[in-house]
């Protein structure tokens, strides 16, 4: 069996993130057939935080 745990130091802080509701509702699952750059967009901003956070802890780190 694969162990898959990850460690991550402070995971368990709190993030913020601003997000249009349809951009939240994408992320949630709902999809927008007519405009599947919500889900896009939405993606994008939560991954730009979440590498700027990773870096910003790795560089605290070193």
């Amino acid at each position: 069996m694969m162990n898959t745990n990850v460690r991550i130091p402070q995971g368990d802080e709190t993030i913020k993130l601003e997000l249009t509701l349809k951009e939240a509702m994408a992320l949630a699952g709902i999809k927008f057939h007519n405009n599947h750059d919500i889900e896009i967009s939405a993606k994008k901003k939560l991954n730009h935080l979440i590498e700027d956070q990773y870096i910003e802890e790795h560089r605290t780190m070193n």
